[in-house]
């Protein structure tokens, strides 16, 4: 006997809206405190290499503090796989007050941490062992995250309210940023590599508190109560989303946010170490440029959530993909020429482009995947490819650069999987305004 169809459950339209308004500050809360951990680390970058690596070649400490940040990624996917099993098993506001409890714990525990000069060579293998735990718990995160703002949101403003995830981690790395470096001018830099560092990763402990209440308080989505009420529930979500029907959403899953990843990491996370050590920049003016970058982010991805929930989302992806392969090479070498407010524009150029398809992609993401396999679709497919695209990027931009000389390697790398996003959004299909119940 056939399966009924998953109905949407009926809730009159202000306790709609007002759920739908809870699912985003409780959803991005969590994402917050994940992104917030990559601003610190990412500003730290230098602090972090004298801390936990032995002294020697500065080039090779470096390669091993962008190692404690692709670390990491190794390990998303398999969160991914359990947290989309459970997920998809017991609910998604379940699991999401989990993970906002692991990812920030472990990122308090950095902050606990001996040095080197303390422990050893204890210093870096506790490091790496924290920074797998956060990642393991990032990669329910962000897919428990963004489906549970979208099957809470109204089906015409979806990509809107999901589009507050990806302003919530612009948002969260400045705060990082700054946090840090106002630390840097308050104490000094000798005590920023004596013990005030500290101080910016014990900050995510009360962070995670917050998500964890906010969280419990939070009522489960209305797609997946239907599911349950209709005893659809998947008995093996991941082997389900292998079978043949859903096949091919997994492989458009995994291609679509290839720009998101190499695009998020190169200029989010290893733009403001690389203006300091791969182009000359001061760390004030660093700072002061990669602040303008994502404050230009934070204030253009939900403006692309608006245009994609009016313009649809194949249009906004394609068209921020197509621009980013064009204006790439350009904007790095605005960056790269020297001058502070030609990277200025260079920058802000690249983060208003890049917000056309972070403001839009999870929601295209979301809508490929029926609910009762939503979060195992999403947690596999994006977090392989993030892993792959996205937490190497830094590692690899600068080995490729020590190898070559060449600094327009990250331009590149961002045009390569522009292409690959460009090849999936012409294989998906329209969905703007659809209810995930249909789908």
């Amino acid at each position: 006997m056939a399966s009924q169809p998953v109905s949407d459950v009926k809730t009159p339209v202000p306790q709609a809206r007002a759920a739908g308004r809870r699912g985003v500050v409780g959803g991005a809360i969590g994402t917050f405190v994940e992104f917030y951990d990559y601003g610190i680390y990412g500003y730290m970058t230098g602090s972090i290499t004298r801390l936990f690596f032995p002294s020697g070649n500065y080039t090779t400490t470096l390669l091993l503090t962008y190692a404690g940040f692709a670390v990491t990624f190794l390990i998303r996917p398999l969160g991914g796989v359990v947290c989309g099993y459970l997920g998809d098993r017991i609910g998604r506001r379940r699991m999401l007050t989990v993970t906002v409890f692991i990812i920030s714990a472990a990122t308090a525990g950095i902050g606990l941490l001996g040095t080197y000069a303390a422990i050893g060579i204890a210093a870096p293998l506790l490091l790496f062992s924290l920074r797998l735990i956060q990642g393991f718990s990032a990669g329910g995160e962000v897919s428990g995250a963004n489906l549970f703002i979208g099957e809470h949101a109204p089906p015409r403003k979806r990509a809107f309210y999901m589009s507050w995830m990806g302003a919530s981690a612009s948002l969260a790395l400045l705060c990082g940023t700054l946090l840090a470096n106002a630390i840097v001018h308050w104490a000094g830099q000798d005590a920023m590599n004596s013990w005030a560092w500290r101080i910016p990763f014990l900050v995510a402990a009360p962070l995670g508190v917050l998500g964890w209440f906010l969280r419990k308080r939070l009522d489960e989505s209305p797609v997946f109560k239907a599911v349950v009420k209709q005893e659809q529930v998947s008995g093996n979500p991941l082997k389900m989303i292998f079978r043949r029907e859903h096949r091919r959403a997994l492989w458009l899953a995994f291609l679509l946010p290839l720009l998101n990843s190499a695009g998020y990491y190169v200029i989010f996370i290893y733009l403001p170490g690389y203006l300091v050590d791969g182009l000359g920049y001061s760390q004030s003016a660093s700072l002061t440029l990669a602040s303008v970058v994502l404050a230009v982010s934070v204030g253009t991805i939900p403006l692309a959530g608006i245009l994609a929930d009016r313009f649809g989302r194949k249009r906004l992806l394609a068209g921020s993909a197509v621009l980013i392969l064009v204006a790439a090479y350009p904007c790095f070498m605005l960056l790269a020429h020297g001058s502070f407010a030609a990277g200025v524009l260079g920058g802000a150029v690249l983060a208003t482009l890049f917000s056309g398809h972070q403001g839009v992609v999870h929601a295209a993401l979301i809508e490929l995947f029926s609910t009762k396999v939503r979060f195992s679709g999403h947690g596999v497919a994006y977090n392989i490819q993030t892993a792959i695209f996205g937490g190497g990027a830094p590692l690899l931009c600068t080995a490729l650069i020590q190898a070559t000389g060449n600094h327009a390697v990250p331009a590149f790398y961002v045009m390569i999987t522009a292409v690959g996003t460009l090849a999936a959004v012409w294989r998906i299909r329209e969905t703007r305004g659809v209810s995930l119940s249909d789908i």
